[in-house]
């Protein structure tokens, strides 16, 4: 018995211990977060865009030149730098994804939430300044450029159309690890050192091999910026491109490339714009809708089924508790359908309480003392739970399989909240039950273990 009681004490400081965590690390609802421990501020609830505010991009990407297996790979390459890039801008919690286009639009989609942006502007500016980096070579059947110097130095190409004289290579700023400032020890002019990853180095060597004596055009942006004259195999995988610039623009660009060289265009289809003030409306519905379900859930199980519905009221209080937890460690971004899936589970986990306080009730009236029924109650109660919780489960993993972002976030929060509810029901209800030490049966016990109207 002695040990019952140290296990509840011990699951209910842990309980009152993650609530307290929940709470310090909640902006709304602690007045002094601003000037407490900075650990706390790490875990605040990561809001999606519906609630918090902020712009939905959608972009499509031109894989047109680009091999059919290797469309998938580019894609991805293409969202960790537009990802890199805005978070550059301190955008908080953006979310990039690719998405397969629709009928209307076709081809392959990027999709960019950015909380907290409501100014479309910048917004498309963040994602746009990203420059397209390419490396060309002189064209097979190109005809020979008659360079002209002018007497103050200039560079004539004439009429000649430069983007016909060069072939596109692999190389792009896809394959590119760094960029850094630079400058010329003899001219002192800023230039851009260049360093690629272990493809783009083997691609680099290549094409120099390749084109000893010949030029390889820098593309930057779909325009020239240098033409260099290859005079040997380059097999470290540096480049620089040296284009008169001032220190701020080569200081821009080595910035702009760090972020992210596009490996793929991208054009701007469209944007949807969520105000702060209607995201924060829709959080404060959500946790109105919460704070009544839980209400109501808890004066539904006290009033019917007594002694063991206040049980279940502390293990429900326990499930949210860890269940808001897990949302902020992981971090789970909640959206309003994800409040929807938290609610719900909510049900799911009465509904296991439910079902082992009916059999306990079973049990008691077929004359078992408190004890013996409450040990059948639970191990007839829990094929139930078990069959009804794992189907929930397989649905749940279903919809976040093949559900858009919007169900997915439905089934992670409502497929967590099923886990935990299975745990608080089975473990934390039955150790505090059976904590109470009741054993005898007399007028007050069993009114205690009846529910609704019996006595």
């Amino acid at each position: 018995m002695r040990k019952r009681i140290i296990l509840a004490l011990i699951i209910l400081t842990l309980g009152l211990g993650v609530a307290f965590f929940v709470y310090k690390t909640e902006p709304a609802l602690n007045k002094n977060f601003e000037t407490q421990n900075s650990g706390f501020k790490k875990f605040p609830f990561r809001l999606g865009l519906d609630l918090s505010g902020g712009t939905h991009l959608i972009y499509k990407a031109d894989v047109s030149a680009v091999a059919e297996g290797e469309v998938s790979d580019s894609m991805e390459a293409l969202r960790d730098v537009i990802e890199r890039r805005v978070n550059i801008f301190g955008v908080s919690e953006p979310v990039v994804q690719v998405k397969q286009g629709g009928f209307i639009s076709g081809g392959e989609q990027l999709i960019v939430d950015l909380p907290g942006v409501t100014d479309v502007k910048q917004a498309t500016e963040m994602i746009g300044q990203t420059p397209i980096l390419e490396f060309k070579i002189e064209a097979p059947n190109a005809e020979p450029i008659e360079v002209q110097v002018g007497e103050d130095g200039t560079i004539d190409l004439g009429t000649v159309d430069v983007d016909s004289q060069f072939a596109s290579t692999e190389l792009t700023g896809r394959y590119l690890k760094k960029a850094t400032l630079e400058r010329d020890p003899t001219t002192f002019q800023y230039m851009v050192g260049l360093q690629f990853d272990e493809i783009g180095t083997e691609l680099f060597a290549k094409i120099t091999r390749e084109n000893v004596g010949k030029m390889v055009a820098i593309y930057l942006d779909s325009a020239p910026i240098s033409t260099p004259v290859v005079n040997e195999e380059i097999p470290s995988g540096q480049a620089t491109i040296s284009g008169d610039f001032t220190p701020v623009e080569a200081k821009q660009l080595v910035g702009r490339l760090n972020s992210g060289a596009l490996p793929v265009p991208i054009s701007l289809l469209s944007t949807q714009t969520i105000g702060a003030s209607l995201g924060e409306s829709a959080v404060n519905a959500g946790v109105m809708a919460a704070v009544i379900g839980f209400l109501l859930v808890a004066i539904f199980l006290i009033l019917w089924y007594r002694l063991p519905g206040i049980v279940a009221v502390v293990a429900l209080f326990f499930y949210t508790a860890i269940v808001l937890a897990i949302f902020k460690l992981l971090p789970v971004t909640l959206t309003a359908a994800g409040i929807g899936g938290f609610i719900i589970s909510l049900g799911m986990a009465v509904d296991a309480n439910v079902l082992i306080f009916e059999r306990m009730k079973e049990e008691i009236k077929k004359g078992r003392n408190i004890t013996d029924g409450m040990h059948v109650g639970f191990f007839r109660a829990w094929s139930s739970i078990r069959d009804s919780n794992i189907s929930s489960m397989i649905t749940a993993v279903i919809l976040f399989w093949l559900g858009t972002p919007l169900i997915k976030g439905f089934a992670l929060t409502f497929g967590l909240g099923v886990l935990v509810s299975m745990f608080s029901a089975i473990t934390v209800s039955r150790i505090f039950l059976f904590t109470l030490g009741i054993e005898k049966s007399n007028k007050i016990t069993r009114f205690l273990f009846s529910s609704g109207f019996s006595k």
